[in-house]
């Protein structure tokens, strides 16, 4: 397993060096501008943070704004740096709903306007200019799916210009009077300043008579005060980089009166003093619409408990974790979780025939996008109960790692940013036997239906 892990990066990395390569004659001939090639591209894939008072370090909104970072903007692209999709394009799924990824045409198109010499062209070709981001947004909302039906509040934490890590936990009403479906979910810092302090914030729900909510992974219902604790289920997790969990139609969770929301807030100093916290969007099935199954929100390990965390100074080095799956299961996303050390993830499904399927690889992670993949409704991976979900994490402990703050430093398990972690959030949909088969018989006939149209397509 590791041995293809590591292939994996070989080839990652050689498909990187060749998209690096000058562009063909044919790219050469045709001349390449800012204006009318170039522009669409950066405004469909990369305004959205490279504008004034965003996130990222410079602004790509206009031609004057671009042209001193051209090099660089080819150097990220053509790696697959940028925008921030770092998915392995040669195993696992390749369909996603949120794919922000370039495709190799845009890529080409890039790299042989800065080759050219990144010329500007007609100011006449350029697109109409989108709307500059001036509040600290939803991205749900932006994406079309309207305004959030509710937004909860956590309370703020002032972190000191230097200070160590804090967790920062409170806990929430629901206000809410009825049951209530939940069928997308978004968290964010507080403001566009706390965005610098906020490292991770998980919004727990504290349960009112729903063991339900739990899933399987307990095994049934909850017998003690103690269980309903330690047992409480996850409404959604936040990382720097990510965006919102959209569930997979006919899927939710479900909402009732008297339950809270528990925060657990990753706050870290960076500089300046700053106050600020999280708040959750949620959006709602419209009332009387129920659906059919909930989805679970999980943290697949990938660091075997049994066995310690042990990243010596100035090495790349491993870990693992085995989790069976008690049910049939439909896994709707995909998001790996590292702190700095964080180098690569592999999620593999181990069938209970033996067979060994690559769900998703990342091999090139970068702590500052913690990206969410969302599979496409047709391609989410389903896998029958005792099936072996096998997580590998590689961490890089050494200078080459550029957000690794000191190669001589022991890392251990923690959770401070400059502690290691590895899991990998997934949400779950659990099937009975017949809905199972029945998925696998939907799936099969429209792979059929599409292989014989592209057969008469042929002919």
């Amino acid at each position: 397993m590791t041995g293809r892990t590591w292939f994996g990066g070989i080839v990652t990395l050689g498909a990187a060096l060749a998209l690096a390569a000058p562009a063909s004659a044919a790219d050469a001939a045709k001349q390449v501008t800012f204006s009318k090639d170039v522009a669409p591209i950066l405004q469909a894939k990369c305004q959205e943070c490279h504008q004034p008072n965003s996130i990222a370090p410079m602004s790509l909104i206009t031609f004057e704004e671009a042209r001193p970072w051209a090099r660089s903007i080819r150097e990220r692209v053509s790696t697959r740096q940028m925008p921030p999709w770092h998915i392995d394009q040669s195993v696992g799924v390749q369909k996603f709903k949120n794919d922000m990824s370039l495709t190799q045409d845009q890529i080409d198109t890039i790299v042989a306007w800065v080759d050219q010499g990144s010329p500007q062209g007609n100011p006449k070709d350029l697109p109409p200019a989108k709307p500059l981001v001036t509040t600290n947004e939803w991205k749900g909302q932006r994406d079309g799916f309207g305004a959030p039906d509710l937004v909860i509040k956590s309370g703020e934490y002032t972190m000191p210009a230097v200070h160590q890590d804090q967790w920062w936990r409170d806990e929430e009403e629901i206000p809410i009077t009825e049951p209530r479906w939940v069928k997308m979910v978004e968290i964010r810092p507080s403001s566009l300043k706390a965005r610098k302090i906020v490292h991770h914030s998980v919004a727990y729900l504290v349960l009112n008579n729903d063991p339900e909510a739990i899933g399987p992974r307990r095994g049934g219902a909850l017998q003690t005060a103690d269980d309903q604790v330690l047992g409480r289920p996850f409404l959604m997790e936040w990382a720097i980089g990510k965006g919102y969990d959209l569930y997979r139609p006919g899927t939710g969770k479900l909402l009732v009166p008297g339950e809270k929301i528990s925060w657990d807030q990753h706050i870290h100093a960076v500089g300046e003093e700053i106050t600020g916290g999280s708040e959750i969007a949620l959006w709602f099935y419209p009332k009387g619409e129920e659906p059919k199954h909930r989805s679970y929100l999980v943290a697949f390990s990938g660091i075997d408990p049994s066995k310690r965390l042990d990243i010596a100074p100035n090495s790349v080095t491993g870990s693992e974790g085995f989790t069976v799956l008690r049910d049939n299961t439909l896994i709707t996303n995909f998001q790996p979780h590292f702190h700095l050390r964080g180098k690569a993830m592999q999620v593999e499904a181990i069938l209970p025939t033996g067979q060994r399927q690559i769900v998703s690889y990342i091999s090139n992670f970068n702590f500052n996008w913690m990206t969410n993949y969302i599979y496409a409704d047709d391609a989410a991976p389903v896998f029958p109960k005792g099936t072996i979900i096998h997580v590998t994490a590689f961490y890089d402990n050494t200078k080459a790692n550029k957000n690794n703050p000191d190669p001589e430093q022991w890392v251990g398990y923690g959770d401070r940013t400059v502690d290691e972690m590895a899991h990998a959030w997934m949400n779950c949909v659990y099937l009975n036997d017949d809905e199972y088969n029945q998925l696998l018989e939907e799936r099969k006939a429209k792979s059929k239906a599409s292989t014989d149209q592209q057969q008469q397509q042929q002919q």
